[in-house]
């Protein structure tokens, strides 16, 4: 009787203890209750709401790149990423047409069907959706058209989706592809896509709704989007067909004489459009899809990023600043040497010739250093460096692209003894094409000095466009400018580029072959340059042919044959009608006779 008493009192006393723990649990319970339903019943069913909620970003669209003519250079196209939901992966079944019958599908047989569909490695794709299971973000496939998303996307594999993505296009492949730049992997990386993304990137927008607990959207529950905002167009000043054409052109007269480079440039000069680049055309061009195709040196324009001596295109700022200060006039008398020693210091011409009685507008036109130097040498150095100044020489020049064209000049007190005779026909210091362009762009425009540029206008979403202002400055009289394009006319009539004629225009420009510096020191070749300009009578366009390093000897070498053909492109595409007026170009030489050696 006793054990059954005593076994009883035990019963009793775990029964109390269960009892008591029931009731601490119960009072535990009791209490998170009331906490959750009493006291901060706001601040959970929010904090709920909030583990549910789901958030996307929603990318502004990346604007276009048109050329002049609004015509599409650089554009985003539609892509996708297709994705595996590791976890939501599963074999899934399909009514089959000819039975009824619901069929499985296994999860290596969906494999097959994706990689058939994007055309790679069966066992990457099942490795993708399968992994360790737990991956929620597993790529398959980048960058997929449309049609091959949907056709995906049709097979209904439970776990896969596809995220939409915005991929660069360029239309006119490698045409202007080292302006227009490209995109690699960390964002734009050079030309106008990387100087002028603020404006081409969009704001991006973003879209919030509420997910079950199987991850699929609630369609009922909380659902908010804030619109993402485009980006703006950028309209170049670039005429794409003359940019072709030009490239062609360019690369043909590289290849000729197997020059390491070569670049032709077109400038506008009407009215309204004056320093408008229209063309800026490299002997090789980069393709902004495949930049790595190509060799560094051409991934940026050549105009911008190769400075040179420009040799006698430098001789026209010399007569351009003789003109304005008064000390010359195109018709003036010069005895003119082969050979010249001022200073101690001997130049002379490219080619032994006797001593000749000329006018200031035939030393230009035969391009003699000698009768350079007896004409500058009338003016100061102080004064020759200001003017040079005056038009950009020894300044870096920048059209938008980013990047700054260099010019070297060392003021006058740290030439040496050779540079107050050398810097009057173009040696002793260096500028770009861009430059040398400047320079003439001004003397063909009135004495005005323009800023070159390569961006026209900004266009917003809704076709509002904001053009490009400019400042426009004064350098030499109008007096200078007339007289300096009736010089170069001369070079075109009877001096040093007669091959630049156009039948029923009147042509001018200016010839310039300098010794290039070689990496070691020294020189060790030439760069070749001619600018000209149409029709004289009204300016309409300037054409810049350069050439660096050609094979040859000296004076082998001509370009005009090139400037004719991008000039009459440029005359012809723009409706620009010959005049078929008469010269207007000064005597060379003293006297009747005009004819003599070189």
């Amino acid at each position: 009787m006793m054990g059954t008493t005593q076994r009883a009192k035990t019963l009793s006393f775990r029964m109390r203890i269960g009892l008591a723990l029931v009731l601490a649990m119960l009072m535990l319970l009791g209490g998170r209750l009331f906490h959750v339903q009493a006291l901060d019943p706001a601040g959970n069913a929010q904090q709920a709401v909030s583990d549910r909620l789901r958030s996307v970003e929603l990318p502004g669209a990346r604007g276009d790149i048109l050329d002049v003519h609004g015509r599409v250079m650089a554009t985003s196209v539609e892509r996708y990423h297709i994705i595996a939901d590791q976890p939501q992966v599963d074999s899934y079944t399909v009514r089959d047409p000819d039975t009824g019958l619901r069929v499985p599908i296994t999860v290596e047989e969906s494999a097959a069907q994706i990689a058939e569909i994007l055309e790679i490695d069966r066992q990457e794709v099942l490795e993708a959706m399968t992994g360790d299971g737990t991956n929620r973000y597993s790529m398959i496939d980048r960058s997929v058209t449309p049609e091959i998303r949907q056709k995906v996307m049709e097979l209904r594999v439970p776990g896969i989706f596809s995220e939409p993505q915005s991929e660069r296009a360029y239309p006119a492949g490698p045409v202007a592809g080292s302006i227009i730049g490209f995109i690699g992997a960390d964002g734009p990386l050079e030309g106008v896509e990387a100087a002028q993304d603020e404006a081409l990137t969009g704001e991006s927008g973003q879209r919030i709704y509420e997910v079950g607990a199987d991850g699929v959207r609630i369609p009922t529950a909380t659902y908010e989007e804030v619109p993402a905002t485009d980006g703006q167009d950028v309209k170049l000043t670039i005429d794409q067909d003359l940019q072709w054409y030009a490239q062609e052109a360019i690369a043909q007269k590289t290849n000729q004489y197997n020059a390491q480079w070569g670049n032709a440039t077109v400038v506008d000069l009407r009215e309204g459009s004056e320093g408008e680049i229209l063309a800026m055309a490299d002997s090789e061009t980069v393709d902004p899809a495949q930049p790595g195709q190509t060799d560094e040196l051409f991934r940026r324009p050549l105009a911008l990023t190769q400075p040179f001596e420009p040799g006698s295109g430098g001789k026209s700022i010399t007569f351009a600043m003789a003109l304005e200060e008064g000390v010359m006039e195109p018709e003036d008398h010069y005895t003119v040497p082969y050979r010249y020693t001022w200073n101690g210091q001997t130049i002379q011409n490219a080619r032994s010739h006797s001593e000749y009685e000329m006018t200031a507008a035939g030393i230009y036109a035969r391009s003699y250093n000698t009768g350079t130097v007896l004409i500058g040498n009338q003016i100061d150095e102080q004064t020759r460096y200001d003017y040079m100044r005056k038009v950009g020489i020894g300044d870096p020049i920048d059209i938008g692209l980013g990047i700054e064209g260099q010019s070297a000049l060392r003021p006058p007190e740290e030439w040496d003894a050779r540079q107050p005779l050398t810097t009057q026909f173009g040696q002793g210091y260096e500028m770009t094409v861009l430059h040398a362009v400047q320079m003439y762009q001004l003397l063909a425009n009135d004495g005005v000095k323009t800023p070159l540029r390569i961006v026209d206008a900004y266009v917003d979403p809704d076709g509002t466009e904001h053009p490009v202002e400019t400042e426009s400055e004064r350098i030499f009289s109008s007096h200078t400018s007339e007289e300096m394009l009736k010089l170069m006319e001369g070079v075109v009539e009877y001096g040093s580029a007669r091959g630049a004629a156009i039948e029923g225009y009147r042509v001018g420009g200016k010839t310039g072959t300098a010794e290039a510096a070689g990496a070691q020191g020294g020189f060790d070749g030439y760069t070749v340059n001619f600018v000209g300009l149409a029709p004289l009578d009204d300016p309409q366009f300037l054409v810049s042919v350069t050439v660096h390093r050609p094979a040859g000897r000296f004076g082998d070498w001509d370009l005009t044959d090139t400037f004719r053909d991008i000039m009459s492109y440029a005359l012809s595409s723009y409706d620009v009608p010959p005049s078929g007026a008469e010269p207007e170009a000064y005597d060379g030489f003293v006297g009747e006779q005009q004819d003599y050696p070189w």
